[in-house]
């Protein structure tokens, strides 16, 4: 334990946020980080509980508890707390190929499973996590440890988000020879174009990208399999291919004048903002501006809440977020107890920001469109909704309830549907009852022989912890396809 009184003796602290008045000024990283001091005495604030919920990753009646890469939170937290700073990283590093990436965007299920939490605050795992990591980066221990030999196998990793690069990590790590083929035109996957820059900075896509680099990985941009590769090339060059292609297909609006001009599925209007933004700093005008519109976002999860951000930063003249969904309880409901994530409201920082330029949250709930209008030239001009209620599961609309919203752009982030078809037609692949690619967890075989499939694209649409969890798991089957074939 890392001090038996330390939960009694601190109280959790949260390291700021950067003030919104100072942040939407800019596309910076909206986090601070405490001194270490003070993240020692968070770190003593974790337990060492006899039954650690917090690193067990398990599913408890359909809802996940705990980190789903099985973290060594406990022993980590006690060697920061003694202020054995290298031990720390060991033992992190020891579940979790990419710290620097689930300290940032991770939604901390740790946290929702800390024993702490359960009478008073949850350890502040997420932030010593980060700080953890950034230290681990600064003093040099992290440097490139190539494999001392090679095993002469070859292995193809289709995409480069979360999954594909701790699949291609792994991999190398074992001595197998690991090309990462990436449509777009820089590396990350979700990392680089799924997250905005104020959420990751992408320089710290590109450090990791580069220590695989010099660790013997090869990456080639630009490169869509199924397109310009052909995916038989790869079939036929490589020993196994890991498709790591991610969930990327939209679920769509159906609704009359969906075709207008001015509307946008979520995850365009997000890749294109930051990919202007690394070509030009904006300067190009390559993107979809909100600047001096009304904007409205359909749907309320973390992709929504996104383009909230991102519209702010544009200068846009109002934002709302429409959700068909009732909001979440304040308190755990009697079917969500400890440790499962407790599905409880939460403000994230988007609405935060839009709270403060607006004076209001954003976020406006038990909503759905009827219609969009459009003007004479087809432009988006107005969008129609009527209010639900939900009873026993089922959505009734509210008559009366009808109204207009005035906007200028809309933006669709209502989920994902599962990967782009492409491959799987290609490959006559067997798929589940959702449309993700069928392989078995833990064997990761796809119904195509000596293909494999991790991450969004086999679980759907996830957490990057889960991707990076996925992306391990692939790595450890295809090493013993490899090793154990004729």
């Amino acid at each position: 334990m890392a001090k038996p009184t330390g939960f009694l003796e601190y109280e959790r602290e949260n390291a700021p946020d950067r003030p919104v008045s100072e942040r939407l000024c800019d596309w910076n990283d909206f986090h601070t980080q405490l001194p270490l001091e003070i993240i020692r005495e968070q770190a003593a604030r974790c337990m060492d509980c006899g039954t650690a919920f917090c690193q067990m990753g398990i599913t408890l009646c359909g809802t996940p508890s705990g980190c789903p890469l099985r973290n060594l939170i406990p022993e980590w937290n006690e060697l920061i707390y003694k202020g054995l700073y290298e031990q720390a990283y060991r033992r992190l590093v020891k579940t979790n190929s990419f710290p620097e990436f689930t300290s940032r965007v991770c939604p901390a299920l740790c946290e929702g499973s800390c024993t702490a939490g359960l009478d008073g605050d949850a350890v502040a795992t997420k932030q010593n996590e980060r700080a953890l990591i950034e230290m681990a980066f600064e003093k040099g221990w992290v440097f490139p440890r190539p494999p001392k030999a090679r095993t002469g196998r070859k292995v193809a990793v289709v995409g480069s988000g979360p999954a594909g690069l701790a699949c291609a990590d792994r991999l190398n790590k074992m001595g197998h020879s690991v090309t990462v083929y990436e449509r777009d035109d820089r590396l990350g996957g979700l990392l680089m174009y799924g997250i905005p820059n104020m959420k990751l900075e992408k320089w710290v896509v590109d450090r990791r990208v580069r220590l695989m680099k010099q660790e013997g990985v090869e990456f080639k941009t630009n490169a869509l399999v199924g397109g310009n590769v052909p995916m038989e090339k790869l079939r036929k060059e490589y020993d196994a291919v890991v498709l790591c292609i991610g969930a990327k297909k939209p679920r769509d609006l159906n609704a009359e004048g969906r075709n207008g001009d001015g509307i946008h599925f979520a995850v365009d209007f997000l890749a294109a903002n930051t990919k202007s933004l690394l070509d030009s700093e904006l300067k190009d005008g390559n993107y979809i501006s909100a600047k001096g519109k009304n904007v409205i976002v359909l749907g309320g999860g973390d992709t929504g809440t996104d383009c909230v951000a991102t519209a702010l930063r544009h200068g846009c003249r109002s934002v709302h977020q429409l959700e068909i969904m009732p909001p979440a309880p304040i308190e755990r409901a009697e079917n969500n107890p400890w440790p499962q994530w407790p599905r409880t409201f939460k403000t994230d920082y988007g609405q935060k920001e839009a709270m403060e330029v607006f004076g209001r949250d954003p976020r406006v709930f038990c909503v759905t469109t009827k219609k969009i209008e459009c003007d004479d030239n087809g432009a988006v001009a107005a969008l129609h909704t009527i209010d639900v209620e939900w009873m026993d599961g089922k959505m009734r609309e509210v008559p009366g309830t009808e109204r207009v919203w005035p906007v200028q752009l809309v933006l669709i982030a209502m989920g994902f549907l599962g990967p782009e078809e492409t491959l799987i037609e290609q490959l006559s692949l067997n798929r589940d009852s959702r449309g993700n690619i069928l392989a078995a967890e833990g064997a990761y075989q796809t119904s195509a022989g000596g293909v494999f499939a991790a991450g969004d694209a086999r679980r759907g649409q996830s957490l990057v912890a889960w991707a990076i969890r996925e992306g391990r798991g692939a790595a450890d089957a295809v090493h013993v396809y490899l090793t154990q074939e004729k």
